[in-house]
Formats: C-alpha cells, structure tokens, sequence
C-alpha cells in the first residue's frame, strides 16, 4: 500500500508541473480550449464505458471466475465503444458549434479519453484481482510518459496540437503496456460475445453510469459552458485555479472512502456513528481550513510558473482561485455528511441533491457567464456547493437522526477566522511569506489545542490503539 501512496503523492503534484508549464506556453486561450474540449470528453466519458470498468472492478473482486465468464463478452464491446466515443462526440461538437479545426481536435482529445478508459478497464482487472501494485503503475504509465514527451516538445516548441498529440501517444503507449501484461496474467483475450451475458452486462452497468454522467457534468459543464458563452480565455483562466483545486480535493476523495467504510459497519450503532462523524469531521476540515486560508493572502505563489501572463491574467486566475479554496473549505466542512449517508444506503436522495445543483449550476451559468466570465463560474460553483451542504447537513438530521456536531462546528468556523487573523497580522509584520506560513501553522496547532478540537487524550488513544 505504501508504494500504491508513494506513487500517488508523486504523479499529482508532477502532473500540475506540467499543466501549469503547458499553459504558460500555449497561452490561456489555447489551453481553455483544451480544458473545454477535454471536459466535455469527461462529460461523454459514460458513452465509452456505460459503467462497465467500475462494475468489473466489484464484480471480479467478488468472484474470480467472472474475469473467465463474461470478459470474451466485455471486450468486444469495449473495442465497439471505443471507436464510437469519438464518432459521437464529434456529432455533440457539430451541434454545440465548434468549427472545423476543433472538431479535430476533439476527434484526437476523444479518440485518447476513449484508450484511457480501455486502461482503466484493464486496470478494473487488476484491482478486481487484488494486484494493487501493478495497477499502481497502470495509473500513472501514461502520466509519466507525457511529462518526458512535454520536456522533449520545449526546446522545438509546444503547441496545442503537438500537446494534443503527446498525449495521445502517451496513453496509446500506456494502453499497449497494459494490454501485454494482462495477457502475460491472464493468457490471451478472447473474443465471444454472448448475448444473455451481454443484457445481464448492460443492466448491472446502468447505475454505474447513471453515476459517472451526473459527476461528469457536476465537476466539468462549467468550463465547457465558459468556451461557449464566453471565450475560451476565460476558460483557461478557470482552468488554471481549477487544477489546484482539483489537487487538494484528492485529499478528501482520500480520506472519505475510509469513513465510508467505517459507518457502514457501524451502521446500526448510532453512538459509534457520532464519534466517528466528529472525528471525520475534525480530519477532513484541519488541512483543508489551512491551505484555504493561505490561498487568501499568498494565492499568487500558485501561479509562479506563468511567466508569460499578464498582471491582469495572473490576478484573475488569484481571484477565482480564492472563491474556488472557499468552495472546498464548504467541502472540507460537510462532505463528510455526504458519505455518511451515502454508508447508510442514502443514495437516491444525495443523488438528488447533487442533480437539483447541477440543475442550478447549469441556470446560473447560462445567466452570468455570458457578462461576467470566469468570475461567474467561480462564484456559482461556490453557491452550489453550500446549496449542497447544508442539504447534506439538514439530511443527516432527518434521515440518519443522529446528533449533529454544532459545537464542533462553531469551533471550526471560529478556528478559521483566528487562522486568517494571524495570517493577517504576521503578513503585517514580516513579508516573508514562507515564515509566516510557519509560524501560523505553530499557530494554528495552539489554536486547535486552546479551543479544544483535538485533545491529547486523543491523540494517545490513537498511537496505542492496534491494528
């Protein structure tokens, strides 16, 4: 599990490198586009896999004869999907208005999302397999190649297109690597598709890709509606911030899975779920309150690759940073109430919820984009995500009826506001902003201590509680 970890902590902060150098040499425009085109791929993304790898995984976990039964039935239908993907996602391209040279664009952009989820299929495999470690290297086989193709593209020039082009060759090199180990562990792949398998397949898949479509459009839609209503500059001005947000989100889609875990096997013991929630709620919220409040007074150092920006476009891309950090602050907050009740067999009614936002998202953007930029995406995505939260919140009171931690959060909340006060006098003492930063995390430890969020009586419980 370590080296599954070790590869994880390396691959997103070098994937980011890389971006943010893309997008400095490209320029805005040419990267908002990009981001656009590969969005809306990520949005298409349950048309090449109609749930199919995520239902693999569980069901080759399960039982390991399902690989043996129903994989000559899969992979054809793998292969027909992939070479459709791109086919239908040019359609949706001609209908939204892209010109020629986009559509090529997202011809290549397609044809690639459509080999990497062929890798994660295969992945599916592994992991359902329990061969974590190979599949650690699958997951990032293609990331790694693209860092060395991008590195190699500088000295004669990067472009879009030739960006466009590494990466496909990346993921066709990754997919290739894949195909030949799976066959080294599972012998050849056969091809016999069997009908009764095959309705069975489509039926079992359908929530899997219900699932994949709403999160698909909940995360992505606003920086292809940015393109469209907008300009694409714009939305390489959201796109920037984005993948920082996008980074420090991991940290929670981390963390909850094992929450998840533990409520549902407390399910029935309504205490053991109290202290679990306020302990999530304590894990999940510290790191994110800090990093959050530092963007605040330091939110340029995340842009210091973007050498070739103006004043102006590095300001943007602060400003919308700063009101997306408080979108995750409202995640680092309640989305540990999400996975409690999705734990306790919730899911119809969170998936509502998250359905009404997309519903408000896509109203609001439709509205504001159009005047207002990359400010209004920024600005309703934070709307919809307290929109979500205190639903989450209200839910879990209702429906799980457990008690909720309103001093813990209070403590929380007022936490954060002595964080950003001591960022704010020290930045007034001193403009270095590395020992600031320290001397308010020593800082904010006291604070924690001081107003009683983490006791040391719980921290002794942890380090001699067993595995």
């Amino acid at each position: 599990m370590s080296f599954i970890l070790l590869l994880n902590l390396l691959v997103k902060p070098i994937g980011i490198v890389v971006e943010n150098l893309v997008q400095d040499r490209i320029g805005h425009e040419a990267f908002g586009l990009f981001s656009a085109l590969f969005s809306l791929a990520t949005i298409g993304a349950v048309l090449s896999d109609l749930g199919i790898s995520q239902l693999a995984t569980k069901k080759i976990a399960a039982d390991k004869s399902y690989f043996e039964a129903y994989f000559p039935t899969v992979f054809p239908i793998k292969i027909l999907l992939a070479l459709l993907f791109p086919l239908l996602m040019l359609a949706l391209g001609f209908i939204l208005g892209y010109d020629a040279h986009t559509l090529y664009l997202l011809f290549f952009i397609a044809f690639t999302f459509g080999i990497s989820q062929f890798i994660l299929f295969f992945r599916a495999t592994l992991q359902g397999n329990q061969n974590f470690n190979v599949d650690a290297v699958g997951s990032v086989a293609d990331k790694f190649l693209l860092v060395f193709f991008v590195l190699a593209l500088l000295p004669v020039g990067l472009t879009l297109e030739n960006f466009v082009y590494a990466r496909a060759l990346a993921t066709g090199l990754a997919f290739v690597a894949l195909y030949f180990l799976i066959t080294k562990l599972y012998g050849r792949l056969r091809i016999k598709l069997n009908r009764v398998h095959l309705k069975e397949l489509l039926r079992d898949s359908l929530p899997f890709a219900l699932i994949t479509l709403v999160y698909g459009i909940n995360e992505r839609v606003d920086i292809v509606m940015l393109e469209r209503l907008s300009s694409a500059k714009e939305a390489g001005l959201y796109a920037g911030p984005y993948r920082w947000v996008d980074a420090v989100m991991m940290y929670l889609w981390t963390i909850l899975p094992i929450f998840f875990a533990k409520f549902a096997l407390t399910i029935q013991d309504k205490k053991e779920q109290e202290k679990l929630l306020h302990f999530g709620q304590v894990v999940v919220s510290l790191p994110i309150i800090f990093i959050c409040v530092f963007s605040f007074f330091y939110g340029e150092l995340f842009f210091f690759q973007f050498s070739n920006s103006t004043p102006a476009e590095i300001a943007a891309m602060v400003r919308n940073l700063q009101i997306l950090f408080l979108n995750v602050l409202v995640h680092g907050f309640f989305a540990i109430y999400s996975t409690l009740l999705t734990s306790s067999n919730f899911e119809k009614p969170v998936s509502k919820l998250v359905a009404a936002s997309i519903v408000i998202n896509l109203t609001l953007n439709v509205i504001f984009i159009p005047e207002y930029g990359s400010l209004a995406a920024a600005w309703n995505t934070l709307f919809c995500a307290v929109f979500v939260s205190v639903g989450y919140f209200i839910m879990v009171g209702r429906k799980v009826k457990i008690k909720l931690p309103y001093a813990l959060l209070l403590k929380l909340v007022l936490l954060t506001v002595l964080l950003g006060g001591l960022f704010f006098g020290l930045n007034y003492l001193s403009g270095l902003w590395w020992l600031n930063t320290i001397l308010a995390g020593a800082g904010f430890l006291i604070l924690v201590f001081i107003l009683q969020i983490i006791s040391l009586a719980q921290i002794r419980q942890l380090l001699n509680r067993r595995p």
